[in-house]
């Protein structure tokens, strides 16, 4: 019973076909959350394939429904070994974006795995279905080698991530005792560089909203009304100019990031965007004074995502009534949303374009960052590094967004996120794939991260957690 015996295990799974056989089932199944009609398919994961395949791991397995109506449902397991053992609760969703099947590559299929050397293609491979079937093979291979984990576990299992979490934070704020834990770990999103094991400890809020200014009703012939009549898709282009500088610096009082402590700021100094797939990088984009690092994953930024005016398809020779532009907010720890709007509406009426008018998109995700120097994170920026012979890439967030503040700020957990897919895996997009040696790699790092959860070798609760025992 060692850990090198566990590994091997793992490494085993990997090399006999298993873990792609297992991957290819749960890829098969459509759990494409944007498409009400198969919303069958996402109570059939989790109650056909997953629970099936943990309670064969001594896991209780329960199906709830959603607080919010004709969402999706959710699947908790747990297995419990002893009060005196630590807890860890975890997480993965079953969900998958649209396939896009008449958009992929000739050969492929969204809805079956094919491998074409490194890279194993199929919809959630790397969002989220690959991610979470490593981290239950590890579990597996844990409990095999050493008969036992030696600590307790409580998964849960969303069926609506790719559509926003709906019901996510009231159903664990209702069901609180259910994740009472002491830390959690899960997978998702990209590592920094494939090669190389990345952890993050929270991730960047996200909220969108759109600026409409209508000036009248339908357009009028640019000919004989153009020089009498103000143009809204110019004034919304110019309320924007005073919004964000040609260079990408933000204009607007109270959206600007909290300055990053010494931490933040020294875990982020050895880290490096890009990798040769993707764009080049603008290094002179974004907030003055600061890295392309610091400015992905210390500080908050504004896109406009879409502006429309008139009829771009088909444009005509007239000045248009309305002008809208769909846009949103990327933010770090320390950002109030709710105030990002009423900060908007400030200074626009400031300027003198009151009479656009702006409205939320969807529910804010809020942003979170547990510090690089918390004893969980250091304690699994140690194992990943004795596993892999590598340094940890160590970000305090992550660039992109994800419900962990449901984790950290409902259930009030630490949060370490180790993810196993890389930038340029398309996922959301056709073509999506992961890679088979980080995978590899990954099943090592998450089995040697469970065994030394079970070693006894762990940060105490008092030092850590708010959490009364």
């Amino acid at each position: 019973m060692t850990r090198r015996a566990a590994s091997e295990r793992t490494q085993a799974y990997f090399v006999d076909g298993s873990f792609r056989d297992e991957l290819a089932a749960r890829i098969s199944i459509r759990t494409e959350s944007p498409d009400a009609t198969r919303r069958p398919e996402l109570y059939r994961y989790l109650a056909d394939n997953l629970s099936p395949s943990l309670r064969e791991m001594g896991f209780d397995c329960r199906l709830h429904e959603n607080p919010v109506p004709d969402a999706g449902p959710f699947l908790v397991a747990t297995r419990h070994e002893s009060d005196d053992l630590p807890t860890v609760m975890s997480y993965g969703h079953a969900d998958v974006v649209l396939g896009y099947d008449d958009q992929w590559r000739d050969g492929l299929d969204p809805w079956t795995i094919t491998v074409e050397g490194d890279r194993w293609y199929g919809r959630g491979t790397a969002d989220n279905k690959g991610q979470h079937t490593i981290n239950l093979a590890a579990l597996r291979s844990v409990l095999e080698e050493r008969g036992h984990l030696g600590f307790n576990v409580v998964l849960l299992f969303e069926t609506g991530e790719e559509t926003g979490s709906p019901g996510l934070r009231e159903f664990c704020a209702a069901n609180a005792e259910l994740f009472e834990a002491d830390v959690f770990i899960a997978s998702d999103g990209p590592r920094i560089q494939a090669d190389r094991p990345t952890v993050f400890m929270g991730s960047r809020g996200v909220f969108n909203f759109s600026m409409t200014l209508t000036l009248r009703e339908g357009g009028h012939h640019s000919g004989n009304w153009g020089g009498l009549l103000s143009n809204p898709g110019v004034i919304l282009a110019h309320a924007l100019s005073t919004m964000i500088s040609v260079d990408g610096e933000l204009l607007v009082s109270g959206w600007k990031a909290e300055p990053m402590t010494e931490s933040v700021r020294e875990a982020i100094s050895r880290l490096s965007v890009g990798d040769a797939d993707g764009p080049a990088i603008d290094v002179d984009w974004g907030e003055p004074g600061l890295s392309p690092e610091e400015r992905v994953f210390g500080t908050n930024t504004f896109e406009v995502l879409a502006f429309e005016t008139g009829n771009p398809k088909n444009p005509v020779n007239a000045i248009p009534p309305t002008a809208i532009a769909h846009c949103h907010m990327r933010f770090v720890a320390g950002t109030e949303p709710d105030d990002l709007l009423p900060a908007l509406r400030r200074h626009l009426d400031r300027y003198g374009f009151a009479a656009i008018a702006l409205e939320p998109a969807g529910v804010a995700m809020n942003a979170t960052r547990l510090d690089p120097d918390h004893p969980w994170a250091q304690w699994a920026i140690d194992s990943i590094e004795r596993t892999s012979g590598k340094d940890v890439s160590v970000l305090p967030n992550l660039g992109g967004s994800l419900p962990n503040d449901v984790f950290a700020d409902v259930l009030e957990l630490p949060t370490i996120w180790v993810p196993h897919s890389y930038a340029g895996c398309s996922q959301h997009a056709p073509n999506e794939h992961l890679l088979a040696s980080t995978c590899e790699e990954a099943l090592r790092v998450m089995t040697g991260l469970w065994w030394d959860l079970g070693a006894g070798d762990t940060p105490q609760a008092s030092s850590f957690s708010a959490r009364k025992r």
